[in-house]
Formats: structure tokens, sequence, C-alpha cells
């Protein structure tokens, strides 16, 4: 979850396409960043009892990509 939030705000960073409704991509990232945290685990990058830094950044670019996607998304509709 905190990649997720941390992917959100390296997001927001990037002026290019930013909107000024934000909640989408931040629920957008931590969505996908449980989901890669859980993707990460069957893949045995860590688990539920160790912390491991692969996990945590292949959470990380799974949100930051995410979080992409919606803006790309965004800008396509309109």
């Amino acid at each position: 979850m905190v990649s997720g939030i941390a992917a959100f705000f390296v997001a927001r960073i990037i002026p290019l396409l930013r909107q000024t409704q934000w909640i989408a991509e931040l629920v957008t990232a931590i969505v996908a960043a449980l989901l890669a945290g859980l993707v990460a685990t069957a893949l045995d990058f860590g688990g539920w009892r160790e912390l491991d830094w692969r996990a945590a950044a292949f959470a990380f670019c799974v949100a930051l990509a995410a979080a992409g996607v919606v803006r790309g998304i965004r800008s396509l509709m309109g």
C-alpha cells in the first residue's frame, strides 16, 4: 500500500496530463499496488511475514504504470 501511495505522489510530480481530479489515480495506484503485492507473494518475493525490497519495487512499478494508464484513458476521453 505504501508503494502505491509513493507511486501516486511520483505520478503527481509529472505535469503532463495531470488532472485536478486525482482521486481516481490514487485509488487505482493503491489497488494496483495491493494486487501486485499479492502477485509478488505468489511469485515468492517475500511474503506475509517478511518484507522484501523486490516486492515493494514490483508493487511500485505496477502502481506507477496503472496511474499512467488512468492518465492516458482520461486524456483520450476528453
